[in-house]
C-alpha cells in the first residue's frame, strides 16, 4: 500500500495546520486507497540548515520519516506572500529522500494561499517532486471562523479528493522509478 506524508507546514504556537491536516486525512483515510499519516514538523525540531549546535537525532527522524514516504499532501499557509520559513528549513534539509514522488498541496491565505503554493511548487521542482495541478486553496475569509477554527464550506472536500485522486496516481507511478 502507498504510504503517503501529510505534512503540517507550520510550527507557530496558535496554528491552524493541525486542523486542516486532520480534516484532509479524515477525507483521505474514507479512500482507502493508501496508508496516510500526519508529519508534523514542530515536532522535528529542526535548527536552521547550517548552523551550529542543532540536534542531529531530529534530523535523522525527520529524513527516516520522509525517506519512509511514497507521497505528500503539504499542508501550505501562505505568510508574507510565502510558505513558512520552517517549511522551506524542512524541505532543505533533505534532497534524495523527496526526489521522484509526488504531492498534492492544500493551502489557506487571504487568498486562498496561492502565493504560497507559487512558491513551493518550484521548491519542490528542484526537489524532484512532481506537484499535482488540483490544489484545494481555503480561504481565512469563508473557511475558518475568527481566522482560528477551521470550518470549511462542502465545496472543498471535492476538491480535496480530486487533488488525492491524482496524488495517488502520481505517486504509484513514481514508485516504479524509484525501484
Amino acid at each position: 500500500m502507498l504510504k503517503i506524508g501529510i505534512v503540517l507546514g507550520s510550527t507557530r504556537e496558535g496554528r491552524v495546520s493541525p486542523q486542516v491536516g486532520e480534516w484532509v486525512k479524515e477525507l483521505a483515510d474514507k479512500r482507502g486507497d493508501a496508508e496516510y499519516k500526519i508529519i508534523d514538523i514542530a515536532e522535528f525540531k529542526l535548527p536552521l540548515l547550517g548552523e551550529a549546535g542543532g540536534d542531529a537525532s531530529g534530523a535523522a527522524a525527520w529524513s527516516a520519516q520522509i525517506n519512509g514516504c511514497d507521497g505528500f499532501v503539504f499542508i501550505a499557509q501562505e505568510y508574507n506572500h510565502s510558505i513558512t520559513g520552517a517549511l522551506k528549513n524542512a524541505l532543505d534539509y533533505l534532497r534524495d529522500e523527496w526526489n521522484n514522488k509526488a504531492a498534492g498541496i492544500v493551502s489557506y491565505g487571504s487568498v486562498g494561499g496561492a502565493r504560497a503554493t507559487e512558491h513551493l511548487r518550484g521548491i519542490l521542482s528542484e526537489l524532484s517532486v512532481a506537484h499535482v495541478r488540483v490544489h484545494p486553496a481555503l480561504s481565512l475569509f469563508t473557511d475558518f471562523k475568527n481566522g482560528s477554527v477551521f470550518k470549511p464550506a462542502d465545496v472543498q472536500k471535492d476538491s480535496v479528493n480530486q487533488m488525492l485522486d491524482q496524488v495517488v496516481s502520481w505517486t504509484a507511478a513514481l514508485k516504479t522509478v524509484r525501484k
